[in-house]
């Protein structure tokens, strides 16, 4: 409703638009009586608003809204391919030097994925995918630090001279076996 209240008042006369409301399944348009010609053109251009209103674009925040997903999702499901842009919008903001520019989505893709509850199936396929990656990363992990523990043995154990000499002392070789020297 909030996407519909913009875009209707964006409409209207600046005079007019404080008197129009969007509530639940209805517009309101509240003027004095005194104001019954202004009242007549602004019920008109709302009713010429609402007549193409499904054609118009679900802008990104308006799609978080109706299908209750996050920013980080959003972003996550257009860049994967699940949730489809059929453009993007630039906007220049007041007080602003940037343009800012989003994707803007097709309303009956939206309303097919909410139909079809696809946001909570895709919901399940990221966290197992999350489960799985963390897992697959604490085994590389593993892998690593056991590398590293084979690596500073090998090191210490090559670390002498190939050319010098191995000293020649009673029961070092006991010694070496029982694994005392590392």
């Amino acid at each position: 409703m909030k996407g519909i209240e913009r875009e209707v008042r964006a409409r209207l006369p600046w005079a007019v638009r404080k008197f129009a409301k969007a509530e639940t399944g209805r517009f309101v348009l509240r003027m004095v009586q005194t104001d019954a010609d202004a009242f007549q053109a602004a019920s008109a251009t709302i009713s010429r608003t609402l007549d193409g209103i499904e054609a118009l674009a679900v802008l990104p925040r308006e799609a978080e809204d109706i299908l209750a997903i996050s920013s980080r999702e959003r972003h996550k499901w257009l860049k994967d391919g699940r949730l489809k842009s059929v453009g993007t919008r630039t906007v220049k903001m007041r007080g602003r030097s940037k343009a800012v520019t989003f994707h803007v989505f097709d309303p009956r893709h939206i309303e097919d994925i909410l139909d079809r509850d696809l946001a909570t199936g895709w919901r399940e396929e990221d966290a197992r995918e999350v489960t799985e990656n963390r897992r697959r990363g604490a085994g590389k992990a593993a892998l690593t630090r056991a590398g590293k523990r084979e690596g500073k043995v090998r090191i210490t154990r090559n670390s002498r001279k190939d050319d010098a000499p191995r000293p020649k002392l009673e029961g070092w070789d006991t010694f070496e076996a029982e694994g005392l020297l590392r």
